[in-house]
């Protein structure tokens, strides 16, 4: 089969696609934001994933924001993001929007596969219905289906697309053969083809569920040692000279992976009658983990006999994790709120998150220079480790007796961390 590729959606998931692929194969990158495209045809990616050389040498790679253009393409790869709701609920609403797109222009032989994060079942049951009810085609006659789960890690410049092995799967044992030949076209470490798409899914969810529930043991660890009075750092530095420790670290665990994963395999769980338990116990624990920083923050502050609801205080960091700009469904935001439920005055210093998006998502107008900072913080929290902030003078920000919270257990002295 010769591919004649486009790529819908072009965040952190589908523009490296979109890229490789457009190295090897005719590509189109396909996202419905105009300002998205029209930065890309400039070879500049706000995601800071991508480097305008990269994208230059995408030799076969075109963008457009018109899906008119694309529809003479024969494989489809969906990429879109796939969140949660208010309620912890999974919100298909983009990868059911995209699959009605694609199934307008689907003609027979035409391959889709997806790459969103969805709960086992998901593409059969859900979107495959969606792609047959626009098409007018049958699944598995006219048209098929892959599903090859992402793997991209935001702001992880060794652990590349390309170098990071890929489940593959197909609808049809011979489609699975189709589409793991694609992958294998620019994976240089090779794939590993799963014997169903469902089994792709659920390989895909519990990656991150994992992670969550590993993240919980050592946030409780944390709330525990605090206690104690001793460093959860130096507690895990000794733990992890046996060989098989695993060397998580303690948390904010929000982004668009670890902190929504859990609930896609825990909402299939419960709609199949079986209630979770660890995962669903991790997730609180971790959801629950901002207002417990705020917390420590208070109770450190009234040691130092400050008056809580004068106290200025000064957030480092507002992005999911750090060396990142990606601000969705950070937990940083839960750390502000309690704050500022005490009655503390807060601001907001972020050297890499883009403060629109700040202000549109948050409310928050972001200090984006340290010559904007006060000088009479009487607490300052780390919470985002951003290498900008291993070269800063917090001397110069801090109100006399000031309480410095380390979230990330990076600096050198402080008065409280996890």
């Amino acid at each position: 089969m010769e591919h004649n590729i486009a790529v819908v959606g072009l965040g952190y998931v589908g523009l490296p696609l979109a890229v490789e692929f457009g190295k090897k194969h005719p590509t189109i990158g396909y996202d419905i934001s105009r300002k998205r495209v029209d930065e890309l045809k400039k070879y500049q990616d706000r995601t800071r994933e991508i480097s305008p050389e990269e994208i230059a040498s995408s030799r076969q790679l075109s963008f457009t924001s018109n899906q008119e253009d694309i529809r003479q393409c024969n494989t489809y790869i969906i990429t879109v993001p796939t969140p949660i709701d208010h309620f912890n609920r999974p919100d298909l609403s983009l990868l059911l929007g995209a699959s009605k797109t694609i199934g307008e222009m689907l003609t027979k032989g035409n391959l889709v596969i997806y790459e969103s994060t969805v709960y086992p079942g998901a593409t059969e049951e859900d979107c495959v219905p969606v792609l047959e009810k626009t098409s007018g085609l049958s699944f598995n006659n006219d048209f098929f289906c892959g599903y090859s789960p992402e793997r991209i890690n935001p702001g992880d410049k060794a652990h590349r697309l390309v170098n990071i092995c890929k489940i593959t799967s197909g609808s049809t044992p011979e489609i699975a053969r189709v589409v793991d030949r694609l992958y294998n076209s620019i994976i240089t470490a090779g794939t590993h083809p799963a014997p169903s798409i469902k089994v792709a899914e659920a390989a895909k969810v519990i990656e991150n569920a994992q992670r969550d529930i590993n993240i919980s043991f050592v946030n409780e660890l944390a709330m525990i040692f605090a206690r104690m009075g001793i460093r959860t750092k130096d507690v895990l530095d000794a733990a992890g000279t046996k060989w098989n420790f695993l060397p998580f670290q303690p948390g904010l665990v929000g982004g668009h992976c670890i902190g929504v994963d859990p609930y896609y395999l825990t909402h299939k769980a419960e709609s199949l009658g079986y209630i979770p338990q660890i995962i669903l116990a991790g997730r609180r624990l971790n959801d629950s983990m901002g207002v417990y920083v705020a917390n420590q923050v208070i109770k450190h502050l009234i040691k130092k006999s400050h008056k809580i609801a004068d106290s200025r205080v000064l957030i480092l960091g507002i992005t999911f994790k750090e060396n990142c700009p990606d601000i969705r469904n950070s937990k940083v935001i839960d750390v502000i709120n309690e704050l500022r439920e005490f009655g503390c005055t807060v601001d907001v210093h972020d050297p890499q998150a883009d403060p629109e998006e700040v202000r549109q998502e948050y409310g928050i107008e972001l200090l984006t220079k340290p010559s904007q900072l006060e000088k009479n913080y009487q607490a300052i929290v780390l919470c985002v480790s951003h290498d900008q902030y291993f070269s800063l003078d917090l001397d110069q920000f801090e109100a006399p007796d000031c309480v410095v919270y380390d979230v990330k257990n990076v600096l050198t002295e402080s008065d409280g961390y996890l």
